[in-house]
């Protein structure tokens, strides 16, 4: 099958969370769940970088588009370690998983 053409949705994260921001509760629903959001924008821009598709991505770990997307969505599915080195290898990298002690 051909490899799809990677067309990037353009999407100010910065601008998003200061306009969600104002929204009652989002603040501390948004900090409860901060470590999968870092997670899941680092897997979307690593998606990016190789310019890559969702559909790509899957093709290469051996799964599903829908898979891939659920990957991509912080809070709704928390993958193991052997599933984020599987989506790493299909886009080109390798995984660092580090543990930094608290400030203070």
């Amino acid at each position: 099958m051909a490899e799809l053409e990677h067309r990037p949705v353009v999407h100010d994260h910065e601008e998003f969370l200061a306009r969600t921001r104002r929204r009652p509760g989002f603040q501390k629903s948004y900090d409860t769940l901060q470590t999968e959001y870092q997670v899941a924008n680092e897997l979307i821009a690593a998606r990016a970088r190789a310019g890559m598709t969702q559909e790509a991505v899957a093709q290469r770990m051996g799964t599903t588009k829908s898979a891939v997307s659920r990957l991509e969505s912080a809070g709704k599915h928390t993958p193991s370690v052997g599933t984020l080195q599987r989506y790493a290898k299909a886009v080109g990298c390798e995984i660092k998983i580090e543990l930094v002690p608290k400030a203070g």
